[in-house]
């Protein structure tokens, strides 16, 4: 699949069971090793039909709070997402997540709801009963249940060992640099 070209603005999917169920326009920042894509404050969301009933953001219209810098790696079932605020860093969070998969115009992966989130203090489990609710409600096995807390203890043993793998590349990075 070809890369993404830099600057340009492609649909990252939310996509549940082989559909999708929310889109939203990002722009890509970096497309190497890394897929780096850019959200800023106020890009609005779509929200398809879908068989399994409304996004669990489908009462919002748009991304609010703060713009965030996203990055993947292929293959992995987490992103590393550094949240700005008026265009100032404020902290790196990692979402655990399907690994994404490109298509022409637009990328597609699933939030499976954990968190950890990352400040100058450490680092923090955040949502930790979400993936529990996903298998109760139906939006994941069992099986992809015990995936998602094997990446989960494998990033946290990454984190506890002090491997930050999306730093020093990004570490300095800001929305100017767009």
């Amino acid at each position: 699949m070809p890369k993404f070209a830099v600057g340009s603005t492609v649909q990252r999917r939310e996509a549940l069971h082989g559909e999708v169920w929310m889109t939203m326009s990002v722009q890509v920042v970096a497309d190497d090793d890394v897929l780096a894509v850019w959200i800023d404050e106020g890009a609005p969301f779509e929200f398809p039909p879908h068989p399994f009933g409304p996004h669990p953001w489908s009462s919002r219209d748009r991304w609010s709070g703060s713009s965030v810098l996203q990055l993947y790696r292929p293959g992995d079932a987490h992103s590393v997402w550094g949240f700005f605020r008026h265009s100032r860093f404020d902290h790196w969070y990692i979402n655990f997540e399907r690994p994404y998969h490109r298509g022409d115009t637009y990328f597609d992966t699933d939030d499976h709801g954990l968190d950890i989130v990352l400040r100058d203090s450490g680092w923090q489990w955040k949502d930790r009963n979400d993936v529990a609710g996903q298998v109760d409600c139906g939006r994941l096995t069992p099986a992809e249940a015990d995936m998602v807390w094997a990446e989960a203890e494998r990033v946290a043993s990454a984190l506890d060992r002090g491997d930050y793998w999306w730093l020093p590349r990004w570490e300095d990075w800001s929305p100017e640099l767009r």
